[in-house]
């Protein structure tokens, strides 16, 4: 088996336009199976970690259904059949209050629900 990364689409153009990408190896951590990906497509890279190699402000990587900035970040560990999530941030706002929630299904990816606050 393999660890499965979850690409979202701003970083689609970086990976021949996959959604997904199935990592075979051994990587026992979120941030060796990231360093796996930057090396098969090395214009993600940059669009994740900033230059200290840490997970920008406005990405959210998450393995399985928790974020990484609360189990270890990227010393998070993985196995097999690990699935890993890139989510972008989504800020901003309106005149009119919003709830918002964002919600995994079973397979990691994320969708958000928002409804009138």
């Amino acid at each position: 088996m393999a660890v499965l990364i979850y690409i979202p689409a701003y970083l689609q153009p970086f990976t021949g336009g996959r959604a997904r990408v199935e990592l075979a190896g051994s990587a026992t951590t979120v941030g060796e199976a990231l360093a796996a990906l930057w090396s098969a497509y090395p214009g993600v890279r940059d669009r994740v970690v900033n230059e200290q190699g840490e997970v920008r402000e406005h990405v959210n990587v998450f393995a399985g259904r928790e974020s990484i900035r609360f189990t270890g970040g990227l010393a998070t560990p993985v196995s097999d059949s690990s699935e890993i999530s890139i989510i972008p941030a989504v800020s901003g706002g309106s005149e009119r209050a919003y709830t918002r929630q964002t919600i995994l299904n079973p397979s990691g990816i994320a969708r958000a629900e928002e409804w009138p606050g």
